[in-house]
């Protein structure tokens, strides 16, 4: 039988590389939310991902590295899903019940980053804690921004604290969440979260 083409046998073995690279940030996540960054070893991760310790070097550098990549990683996403987000809504209003509803769907759903970033990002390497500062002040602007088409008469300073305000009342899941079990009880701490973010911004 013929052999696939170079680049489709490349595009295989990448599609693999990445997955591989996914599961060992969810193990991280969720071993540095639990035990904390330094309570976890290259070995660890390894064993939670399912390959070696030694594999892990495959994909980074070291502990730091892996540290780096989850954090910054989340905050680009954050980034690029609410200026995505503001941009193709109608209205300020909308952008703004967009942006919660986006941002309560990631809280629900990344507990385990939201303790590590609160925990450990004094861990990550100055430069890259630079630029994960850098990239959240850039998602708070976007929130800012809509908040003040909607409120032009606020102040801005007023408005930013408003937004980190509701950063914290949103992000308070890892608390919040525990114990919510049931379908139902997570749609109604959803919606609990969201009508509670609305009013802290609209107040």
């Amino acid at each position: 039988m013929e052999a696939p083409p170079t680049e489709d046998r490349v595009t295989g073995r990448s599609l693999a590389k990445a997955s591989r690279r996914a599961a060992l940030l969810d193990a991280a996540a969720q071993l540095f939310a639990d035990r904390g960054y330094n309570g976890v070893s290259i070995e660890d991760l390894g064993a939670a991902a399912g390959v070696s310790g030694p594999a892990v070097y495959r994909h980074f550098t070291g502990k730091p590295s892996v540290l780096s990549a989850l954090l910054t990683g989340v905050s680009e996403d954050l980034l690029v899903g609410g200026r995505s987000v503001a941009a193709d809504a109608s209205s300020p209003e909308d952008a703004l019940r967009a942006l919660i509803r986006f941002q309560v769907e990631f809280a629900l759903n990344n507990a385990d980053v939201i303790r590590v970033q609160d925990r450990d990002l004094a861990s990550l390497p100055h430069d890259d804690e630079r630029t994960v500062r850098s990239l959240q002040r850039s998602y708070v602007q976007v929130w800012v921004d809509q908040l003040a088409d909607h409120l032009p008469d606020a102040d801005r300073s007023l408005l930013r604290r408003k937004v980190h305000a509701v950063f914290g009342l949103i992000n308070s899941t890892p608390h919040t969440a525990h114990g919510t079990g049931s379908g139902r009880e997570l749609a109604q701490l959803r919606d609990l979260l969201q009508d509670m973010a609305w009013a802290a911004l609209t107040v």
